[in-house]
């Protein structure tokens, strides 16, 4: 049995999945990189090798994010490609006809598809309004669990209006909010519906968003944000099942493409870094 190993490796988190031939997610992990990408590399690798079926052999791998040139040499990939790339060939693959994809995870991206090709993109590395880290950090302040932090929206029945093209504006005036008396509920859905606004008004500034359109990266695990996203564009977002490593098995894809042209894969071995 062959499989096919892609590694994303970004500043906040570090993502790896395991393919088999026909396509099919065998296993994935999900983890911070917390500044430290070798050993998120060497963590990643340890946590797949225990789940990789017996006697399955890599034949090919492929690493993406912004220390794909680091994984790359560390484990010997046979691909090394872009983010950008990466996300839109996993989206694709589940989502053939996607011509739309957003991604908000460590950072935004947008991602333009036409015909099943990538003609345009932007991204927003600068500034962390709507990324994973703001929304961690506001759920901490409010006490909430992260993964609930979607039904609070949901459970809204007025949105207050949040300022949300900044975090320090966002923040202070989610703390106005609750001073003057707003409820949790409300609050937590004004500030998903100003990430959105936020999301479309520079990320995606100029760009045609056409459906299908694909909502992935780990904060689209928040029902919130994809509902306030159904509410500004007035068209359906579709989630991926596997949303929060897409990076990573579409650096699988790209490992089994680049592989099927024959040679042997340059792969080091699982366990020649698994170990910190």
């Amino acid at each position: 049995m062959k499989g096919y190993l892609g590694i994303d490796v970004g500043s906040v988190s570090t993502n790896v999945a395991v393919l088999d031939e026909e396509g099919h997610v065998l296993c994935h992990r999900y983890f911070l990189t917390h500044g430290q990408p070798i050993r998120a590399v060497q963590e990643g690798l340890r946590e797949i090798s225990a789940f990789l079926p017996k006697g399955m052999k890599v034949r090919g791998v492929g690493t993406t994010g912004s220390a794909r040139q680091l994984a790359g040499a560390m484990v010997g990939a046979d691909v090394v490609k872009n983010e950008i790339t990466a996300h839109a060939v996993g989206a694709t693959h589940f989502f053939p006809n996607a011509r739309t994809i957003l991604e908000i995870g460590q950072d935004s991206k947008i991602i333009i598809i036409r015909d099943g090709l990538v003609v345009d993109f932007a991204m927003n590395t600068v500034c962390a309004a709507g990324t994973g880290s703001f929304l961690d950090q506001q759920a901490l302040r409010l006490g909430i669990p992260i993964d609930q932090f979607g039904q609070y929206a949901l459970r809204s029945r007025s949105p207050a209006r949040i300022a949300g093209r900044c975090t320090v504006f966002a923040e202070s005036d989610m703390v106005h909010k609750q001073q003057i008396g707003y409820n949790l509920e409300d609050i937590i859905a004004g500030l998903c519906e100003a990430l959105a606004r936020n999301y479309l008004n520079n990320v995606a500034k100029g760009k045609e968003i056409l459906e299908p359109i694909v909502f992935q990266g780990g904060v689209a695990a928040n029902e919130g944000i994809r509902s306030a996203f159904e509410g500004e564009l007035g068209k359906k977002i579709h989630i991926p099942q596997f949303f929060n490593v897409m990076g990573a098995i579409g650096a699988a894809f790209l490992a089994q493409e680049q592989m099927d042209g024959g040679g042997d894969t340059r792969f080091k071995g699982v366990k020649s870094w698994s170990s910190p």
